[in-house]
Parts: structure tokens; sequence; C-alpha cells
């Protein structure tokens, strides 16, 4: 009976996904809708507005239905609804039709959302409840950013109307993946998605405000030490250490912002170039903090039930998740977090402010923007992003020393935004699963350690010239030049 109910975990888990999903995904199809339905202004706000108004206004009721005629029917119901509204989407002959389809979608997602919630309590017990809801939780975490990433690739490729149909496969990829790959190729997955979330930081700082920092090493080992003392030293949940990680990386980046504000350019990346150093000499003789050269270990992860120490293993149904596993679900949920920061930032006003300042400083600061405000709270956020993912990636060795937080290490970060693509917002995934999957590739090709760092440099050399837009350049149809 314990098997079954978690296999039922899977549908309802991927129901919660495919709201998520549809609720952002058509952000980055309204141009080409608009243009192929030959829609007015009003008709695209409506594209969005009619799913948006239906679900907020449908929950409640929803939920009052699933109470009178049955949880499971009504569930069933909203999957059909929202199956059969997805396909009058992608199959719309008109801008009326398709605002009337997107309304239904609405209703099918207002009725699966409460029906989820609702089915957990009858499914599980109080002691297995809030690893269901930890499941439900990271979907919808996963679901809304990753809908923009997927729906721009996908009109890269084939007409708006597959941004309906893609959700659910694609997920199911990353939801499988633990469950189908050797420990070796899983280790640095869960290294590629964690280089992912500081990467996603410098991004914004080098790639959205134009500031090149040599120094992000220092902000990702301020992160590892803080989780290092809060978790390890004084047993701190990892619910507290690793956002405080964050946050007093971020506080250390509000600290150095100031210094470098009336610098840009290689000016800036000298003093950042200085940071490194200066921080290697602290750490290697902080020895109370870090230990030393010899280093230091560092706590796991522990969310409640959910223990991510070596040797630890999940069970759900009849399949098995080891600490690897644990810790690339962890970070694929945290990585949504920062995309979906990144990706609302870039449309943000101050996100704007920051690309102003990064194409002309002097422009932007006679148009109004606050430049040295804007300066900082870029490395700030960078710093944060960075702390948070030092601290994760510190914990998942469990073991690391002062030199591990160096020069080289800034330059790999700045290697996987170059080939990702500065300014995008799937950048920093694409590059750091080049850049930080690098050493296994030649590793297996049977080349020195040695050869890594010249690998590096040539990526930066071969993107900067050749293809200045990164990867994420293939999957986009902008002018050279531009950034998305």
């Amino acid at each position: 009976m314990t098997s079954k109910r978690w296999l039922a975990l899977g549908p309802l888990v991927l129901a919660v996904l495919a709201v998520g999903l549809d609720a952002t995904i058509l952000s980055v199809a309204l141009p080409t809708l608009g243009r192929s339905l030959d829609a007015s202004t009003g008709q695209l706000q409506w594209f969005v507005a009619a799913y948006t108004l239906v679900f907020a206004a449908a929950l409640v009721p929803g939920g009052m239905l699933g109470d009178r005629y049955g949880r499971k029917r009504i569930l069933i119901l909203a999957l059909v609804i929202f199956g059969i509204a997805s396909i009058a989407c992608a199959m719309a002959p008109s801008a009326a039709a398709f605002i009337a389809a997107r309304a239904v979608l609405g209703l099918g997602g207002a009725l699966l959302l409460p029906m989820v919630l609702a089915l957990l309590p009858v499914l599980f017990d109080e002691t297995e409840r809030r690893r269901a809801i930890g499941a439900i939780t990271a979907a919808v975490m996963l679901g809304y950013p990753i809908g923009p990433l997927l729906g721009g690739w996908m009109l890269t490729k084939f007409d708006w109307s597959w941004v309906f149909l893609i959700n659910v496969p694609v997920v199911v990829i990353a939801l499988v993946l633990p469950f189908q790959v050797g420990t070796s190729t899983l280790t640095t997955a869960t290294f590629v998605v964690i280089a992912a979330i500081s990467a996603t930081g410098l991004n914004v700082l080098t790639g959205y405000a134009g500031q090149i920092s040599l120094g992000h090493a220092v902000f990702l080992a301020a992160g590892a030490y803080t989780g290092a003392v809060l978790g390890a030293d004084h047993g701190w949940s990892a619910l507290l250490w690793l956002p405080a990680a964050g946050i007093v990386a971020a506080a250390l980046g509000a600290l150095v912002g100031p210094v470098a504000l009336r610098l840009r350019g290689l000016y800036l990346a000298i003093v950042t170039l200085g940071l490194v150093f200066i921080g290697q000499h602290v750490f290697f003789n902080a020895e109370s903090l870090t230990g030393g050269p010899q280093g230091r270990a560092f706590a796991p992860v522990v969310l409640g039930p959910f223990d991510f120490s070596p040797g630890q293993v999940l069970r759900i149904g009849g399949a098995q998740i080891d600490h690897n596993g644990l810790y690339y679900f962890l970070a694929l949920a945290l990585l949504a977090c920062a995309t979906a920061f990144a990706w609302s930032l870039r449309r943000s006003r101050a996100g704007r402010a920051m690309i102003a300042v990064r194409e002309r400083e002097l422009a932007a600061g006679v148009m109004g923007v606050e430049v040295r405000r804007v300066k900082l709270a870029a490395f700030t956020a960078a710093a944060f992003m960075a702390g948070v993912g030092g601290a994760l990636y510190a914990s998942y060795l469990s073991y690391a020393a002062p030199g591990q937080w160096s020069l080289l290490l800034s330059i790999q970060f700045i290697a996987a935004v170059i080939v990702g693509g500065m300014g995008t917002v799937a950048g920093p995934l694409l590059g750091s699963a080049v850049v930080f999957a690098l050493p296994q590739v030649l590793e297996r090709a049977s080349f020195a350690p040695e050869v890594a760092p010249i690998a590096y440099g040539l990526l930066i050399v071969v993107f900067l010239v050749l293809q200045p837009r990164g990867l994420a350049g293939f999957f986009n149809n902008q002018p050279k030049g531009a950034h998305s």
C-alpha cells in the first residue's frame, strides 16, 4: 500500500508542474502569437489575463467542488479539461478562440491545484506527508521558471503551438535523471547544477550590469564558511544556514561594491583580482574558521526528515535516491529560484537600469539612472547567489581546503558566463554544463588535469571571437549583439 501511495504522488507532481509551466510559458510566445493570430494590444493583454483571472476566481470554488463531488472525480475532470484546453490553445485559429482556450486552461488549473493539495492528507499519514509536500513544493518551484526557458527554445525550433504541448516530457527527464545514470555522471550533473546557481549571480553582475569581476570565488568561500560555522559548528538546520550563507556573502559584496563603484572594465577586474589574493591569505591563515591549509569538514544538508549525508538513501516506493540524487534535486530547486529571479529581474525596472549601465554608463546617468545604486545592487545580488552556491558546493564535497577558492575558480565562472551567453537567462546553465563537466571529459580522454586551465582560456577566446552571444545565441534569433 505504501508503494502505491508514493506511485500515486507522481501524477500529482506532474499535474502541478504542468500548471506552473502553462502559467509562464506564454510570456515568451506573446510576440509570435500576436503576429500569427493578428491580435490587437488589448487581445494580447487578455491572452495573459484570461488564464490568471479565471484561475484566481475558480480556485476556491474548485476546492468546494472537490468536497461536494469527490476529490478524485474532480481531479480526473481537471486533468481532462487541462489537456483539452492545452490542445485547443495550440490549435486556436483566432485571437478570440485562443483567449477562450486560455480561460478554460485557467479553469483546469484552478481545479487541479486544490485537488492535489487535498489528496495529500488522504494518501499520506503525518510522518510521510512532509515528504509529499516537499515534492509538490519542488514541482511548483520548478514549473514557473522552466516555462519561459523551454518556451523560448521551442520558439526557435518549432511553431508557437508547440509551447503548450512540451511541458510534461521535458520535466520527466529532469525527475528521472537520478534513477537512470551512474554515480559518476550524477555527481558531475550535481556539480553543474550547483555551479549554475553561482554562475547566475555572476551573470547578473557581468551580463546584466556589465561589471567584470574576478573575485567571485571569494563570495563562494564566504558562503561556504558561513555554512560551516552555522551548520557544522553550531548545528543549525540547512533551512537557516543556506540563506544565512547568501546573506553574509551579500554583505561582503555590499562592502566591496562601493570600492569598485568608480571603476569599470580592466580596472575593476584588477581590483576584484586583488580581492582573491586577499581572500586566499585570510583563508590560509584563519585556521579556526577554515582549518588552515589542510581544510575542514562541512556539514551535510539536513532538511527535516531528509538527511543528505553520504550513505543515506531515500526510498520512494520501489525507487532509491542516494545522497547524490538528493543534492541534485535540492540544487535543481535552488537553481529554479535563481533563474526565476534573473528572468524577472531582466524584465523589471531595476534590470533595465542595469542593462542601461552596461551599454552606456554615462548616458544612463544622464537619463536619471542611479549608477552607483545599480552597481551596488548587482554586486549584492551576485554575491548572495554565489554564497548560497558556495555553501551547497562545500556541503556536497563535505571537505574543502582554502586552495579551492582560487583565481582558477573565478575564471571557471567567467568562462561559464561567456560560453553560455552573457546577459541571457539560460546562459549560466548552458555554460556551467560545458565548463564544469570539462574536467571529467578531459579525464576520460586521458588528458592531464593541467590541461583544464588552458581549455578554459581557449573557450573564452573562441566564444568571444566567434560567438559573442554564447551557446544561448544558437537558440536565439535576435540580431548579433543583442541580448536575451
